[in-house]
């Protein structure tokens, strides 16, 4: 695990962008696992614009969406599948039908999460995965006491999740119960991962993740086995690893050759 520690958000955005334009420039048919969320956003308008200003073309990358909510009716402006195309994919390139996500309006939601699981084992798997770490350690959907080996499925969010979600909605009241999300299992199958955790509520979430052992009750945690995966923070987030000195100083004398 490769932690980098920036001053603020902002500072996160080129280096993740970078790690973008790098696979599709080496990789074009890529396959991207793209999360939603506020997190993202930044990495997402950068990409945007090196399409719009610089010729970044997702032209013949597919993408996998984490994770939907489920019984919001098609279109609604807080379903993730209107999400990623409101705040990313209709700003790109990408060709029609190359962006999936799980299908939480299905009548057998137990084999649409099989069903999907399967199509991203059959893409060839996903070779840069973006996540986001909710503030009690989840990644995905895959809240506390997640099976650390769990394939995608449906869930039950916890009132953590939903009250962190409750700004997106009316209320609390509006944000579904359930959910399809790729499985901790699935995710570690990407080929690079990284993830982003920003603020001070973050702080606990990520000490546990990069410093803690490895555990359910921290479903990040997991991360700490896979082969390639970055964990890009800022200082207040950062703000309770005992490391500290340690991850600013491996990554400021990493050669510039090296990417993350």
């Amino acid at each position: 695990m490769e932690v980098v520690i920036v001053d603020t958000p902002t500072d996160a955005v080129p280096i993740v962008a970078d790690a973008y334009s790098k696979l599709l420039t080496e990789k074009p048919d890529a396959i991207l696992g793209l999360a939603t969320g506020s997190t993202p956003l930044g990495v997402y308008k950068e990409l945007i614009r090196r399409h719009k200003e610089q010729g970044l073309s997702f032209a013949q990358a597919r993408s996998f969406n984490l994770d939907e909510y489920v019984g919001l009716p098609e279109g609604h402006p807080e379903a993730y599948a209107t999400f990623i195309r409101r705040e990313f994919t209709d700003q790109v390139d990408f060709r029609p039908g190359a962006v999936k996500g799980p299908n939480g309006l299905a009548e057998d939601l137990l084999q649409a999460a099989i069903d999907y699981d399967n199509e991203i084992v059959d893409s060839g798997g996903i070779d840069l995965q973006i996540l986001g770490i909710g503030s009690d350690g989840h990644i995905a959907f895959n809240e506390p006491m997640s099976s650390l080996g769990s394939r995608t499925r449906l869930k039950t969010l916890t009132e953590q999740t939903r009250a962190d979600n409750a700004r997106f909605f009316d209320s609390i009241d509006g944000v579904p119960r359930l959910c399809l999300t790729q499985g901790i299992g699935t995710i570690m199958e990407a080929r690079h991962i990284v993830m982003l955790g920003f603020g001070e509520n973050k702080a606990d979430a990520v000490h546990a993740c990069i410093e803690g052992p490895i555990m359910a009750k921290w479903p990040a945690s997991a991360l700490q086995l896979h082969p390639h995966t970055t964990v890009v923070v800022d200082e207040a987030a950062a703000s309770r690893l005992e490391e500290h000195d340690y991850y600013k100083t491996t990554w400021s004398k990493k050669p510039d050759w090296q990417s993350i």
